[in-house]
């Protein structure tokens, strides 16, 4: 049977809070946490009572040196939770975090309104039309490489990995455009820690801005990674106040959707900024 899904058209004069929610057993913090559907149900309930307007649903883990899950695998694992999340919550937003377009098309049938596609469109092309033919926001990531390579000594041209990006978005835009995906429908990410050192982290933080120039929302997802461990020398338990400081450096700098592992903290600081900064609409 397949759910009604949003007419969704986000209007970006504020900053979204995307809640993060892996039905996976190795994700790098959160792993074998929510595995079990009914873990994964209260957790999304928790991410909802804390404030969050996304959902963001993942089966496979894409950390450096994760291995790769079968399309069946993967929608054992996110549909019974997309189902029960829609079935108790008929106005959170929820996204798939997939680049398999099987796996987002079910997903899309069973209540999801947003695909987060890590290689925005490189790994499975016919996820643009999956995009397209259903009307959802598309967020096109920038990767360097595979997920279980790409750390391996990230690399790029001489013109810088900022210049690289752009060029990325620019091509990846006209190719999502080009299979009929609405421009006003796509979101752009840059990817911190998908195929980048902790120098070119930083150096996509510094210059984040430079990305509005497409005139398209901007996420970044800095929750607890490796960049905030090599920072201060901590675990990933112990990262918060490092990820906050990210947080509010990225909406300064022009993020309109931050993805997060802790809601509840991310909203005070999201409402404190929204709120000195009087962010306006994007569209």
């Amino acid at each position: 049977m397949r759910v009604k899904n949003h007419k969704i058209n986000l209007k970006f004069d504020k900053t979204y809070i995307m809640g993060i929610l892996n039905v996976t057993p190795d994700s790098f913090y959160d792993g074998g946490k929510y595995f079990e559907s009914e873990l994964a149900l209260e957790k999304a309930k928790s991410i909802i009572k804390e404030g969050a307007d996304i959902i963001d649903i993942g089966g496979e883990s894409t950390r450096p040196g994760s291995q790769r899950i079968s399309v069946e695998e993967e929608k054992k694992r996110v549909l019974p939770v997309i189902e029960s999340i829609r079935k108790e919550n008929k106005e959170i937003l929820i996204s798939i975090d997939t680049y398999k377009s099987v796996v987002a098309k079910e997903a899309i049938r069973a209540g999801a309104d947003i695909i987060n596609d890590i290689s925005g469109g490189m790994f499975d092309p016919d996820i643009l039309n999956v995009a397209a033919e259903n009307d959802v926001y598309y967020i096109i990531m920038h990767i360097n490489g595979a997920p279980d390579t790409m750390q391996n000594n990230p690399l790029y041209s001489e013109k810088g990995v900022i210049n690289d990006i752009i060029k990325y978005f620019c091509e990846r835009i006209k190719v999502a455009q080009s299979y009929g995906i609405k421009k006003e429908k796509i979101i752009i990410d840059p990817g911190i820690g998908f195929g980048k050192t902790l120098e070119h982290n930083i150096e996509i933080l510094r210059n984040l801005d430079k990305f509005k120039q497409f005139k398209l929302p901007i996420l970044i997802g800095t929750s607890r990674k490796s960049m905030i461990g090599n920072i201060l020398n901590k675990p990933a338990e112990e990262r918060l106040y490092g990820t906050l400081a990210t947080v509010v450096l990225s909406i300064l700098k022009g993020a309109n959707i931050i993805r997060v592992h802790d809601v509840k903290e991310t909203r005070d600081v999201v409402q404190v900024i929204d709120t000195i900064i009087k962010k306006e609409r994007l569209q």
